[in-house]
């Protein structure tokens, strides 16, 4: 791998860390290799159509869940494919079907699980440096 490649991020890697729908891009992004400075340009000072695709989408299946508050693999369950625009989005929250309550509730008993599994953990590690302090 040459120096250069190195340092060129290709565009599906660029749209996943702007969390964006990469079919939704211009076709100029799609076809072209992002470097390192112009990625923290995007990042900084992001171009009218990549404030649009944020705005609005249509957004990736991460986006997405996260904006429902739910799995990806949540998603799948419920049916959804394709990625959604902000409207669509909205009208899901707004009025929510019965899978995206169900996998709404999954999805928090997860996360409190798997914070309180963290915190025991915390608690055994903090306990051990105790004794060990001792």
């Amino acid at each position: 791998m040459n120096s250069a490649n190195s340092q060129s991020l290709k565009p599906a890697t660029v749209a996943k860390k702007l969390g964006i729908y990469l079919p939704a891009t211009p076709q100029e992004f799609q076809d072209s290799l992002i470097t390192r400075a112009e990625f923290a340009e995007l990042q900084a000072n992001p171009p009218e159509w990549l404030a649009e695709l944020r705005r609005n989408g249509p957004h990736p299946r991460p986006v997405v869940a996260q904006k429902l508050n739910v799995s990806i693999s949540g998603l799948a369950r419920g049916g959804v494919e394709e990625a959604l625009t902000t409207a669509d989005i909205t009208a899901l929250l707004q009025a929510p079907p019965a899978w995206l309550v169900t996998e709404r509730a999954t999805h928090a008993a997860v996360r409190t699980e798997a914070q309180r599994v963290k915190d025991e953990a915390a608690k055994k590690d903090a306990k051990k440096a105790r004794s060990a302090a001792e």
